[in-house]
């Protein structure tokens, strides 16, 4: 009961405070109405556009308001450009003219309901001290002790109709307002291209990026140090006849050369796709990964369903990003990290107890995770308030 009675107090006041936005929006309603009929006449069209921009205001309130009573943000759905032509301009008028004509009705009926049971009762209580008796809220006249009683029962089932219905109409008109006043289909749509081409732009600078450092690696690493082998080798092949013992110290530094060459290949191919994730999976090459931090890793895996090989290279580069920052900046003395998910959504939940205050500028490498999760279509949440903890939770769509 306390509970409902809660319930009902928080409606009745998102009800009366939505009786006052309703006269702000009849308010802004006859604003857009004359400055309309003055655009025949050539005066009202400057106008248009800056009215339109003020009973914006009208509705941001009403689109708070509903946001807080439905406990889910409701973004403004507003385009940069000309208002008259955007669409959302007539989804709020369309909310405007329904809560003019609604929003003072309801209101009054959720003051004046609590209100009339409120005086039934009291009229049931004092009409003795009355001479001729008292009329109650709903007409009922009590000169009696049996209308005294008809008083109060219909004082009670007027506080059950608040109690009941309140909430019910509350909740209408939050929905209502969530439904006019979010973004529209083609909006959502049209942010969703929006956000898919900037995140395609930032995968293919990405991979333009990694090609360009491959192909840096190679060049300036494994193909001079073979380059220098052949170049040993075609002296060797000379000096073949007339100096054996140089010959055999050519051989032993082309040998040595080659080693080096073929550690350095090693490294570029572990940093294209490391040898663990095929030797152990996902988990295990976390796992690989917390065992050489110096910072203690506990590792908890919930899911380890086999995802694509793409999403388990992501996966582990953005483990093997988050620990690394975590060494150099975060002072923690320990890192949890929770692999999870379902079969078509993994999630990476990595939390340590240092310092906190991570940010993604200032080259802390968070960006680049973001980038590489963005690659994929996924997300990146980051909550690092001054003093810890830190925790960062990357989610990668796997396709499926």
């Amino acid at each position: 009961m306390t509970t409902r009675l809660l319930a009902c107090w928080s409606a009745v006041r998102y009800l009366v405070v939505g009786a006052a936005t309703s006269m702000l929006s009849i308010l802004a309603l006859v604003g857009l109405f004359v400055v309309l009929a003055l655009c025949p006449f050539g005066i009202g069209i400057p106008s248009v556009a800056p009215a339109i921009r003020l009973s914006r205001k009208v509705v941001g309130l009403d689109r708070r308001r509903a946001a807080r009573a439905l406990g889910e943000p409701i973004p403004e759905p507003y385009r940069d450009g000309n208002p008259v032509t955007d669409p959302a301009t007539r989804r709020d008028v369309a909310w405007l003219a329904l809560h003019a004509a609604t929003g003072m009705l309801i209101g009054a009926m959720a003051v004046g309901l609590p209100l009339g049971a409120v005086q039934q009762v009291v009229t049931a209580v004092v009409w003795p001290a009355v001479p001729g008796g008292l009329e109650g809220s709903m007409g009922i006249v009590v000169t009696s002790w049996p209308t005294a009683g008809l008083a109060v029962l219909s004082g009670i089932a007027m506080a059950a109709v608040t109690l009941f219905l309140a909430p019910v109409v509350a909740r209408w008109q939050a929905r209502t307002a969530r439904s006019l006043l979010k973004p529209g289909p083609g909006v959502v749509l049209a942010d969703r291209v929006a956000e898919l081409t900037a995140t395609r732009a930032a995968a293919l600078e990405a991979h333009g990026a990694e090609l360009r450092r491959i192909e840096r690696d190679l060049h300036d690493g494994t193909q001079a140090r073979i380059a220098a082998v052949v170049l040993q080798l075609g002296i060797a092949g000379q000096l073949y006849e007339r100096d054996p013992e140089t010959v055999r110290e050519l051989l032993v530094k082309a040998q040595d050369t080659a080693t080096d060459a073929l550690a350095e290949l090693r490294t570029v191919v572990r940093s294209i796709y490391p040898p663990l994730l095929s030797e152990r999976g996902l988990a295990g090459a976390v796992r690989a990964l917390g065992e050489r931090s110096p910072v203690p890793v506990a590792l908890t895996v919930e899911d380890d369903s086999g995802r694509p090989a793409a999403v388990e290279a992501a996966a582990y580069f953005v483990v093997a990003e988050a620990l690394a920052n975590v060494t150099k900046h975060a002072d923690a003395s320990k890192v949890e990290i929770t692999l999870g998910g379902t079969p078509g959504l993994l999630s990476i939940d990595i939390r340590d107890d240092g310092r906190g205050g991570a940010e993604e500028t200032g080259g802390s490498g968070l960006a680049g995770i973001r980038r590489r999760a963005e690659a994929f279509d996924g997300t990146l949440t980051l909550t690092s308030p001054p003093g810890g903890p830190t925790e960062l939770r990357v989610e990668l769509p796997c396709g499926s």
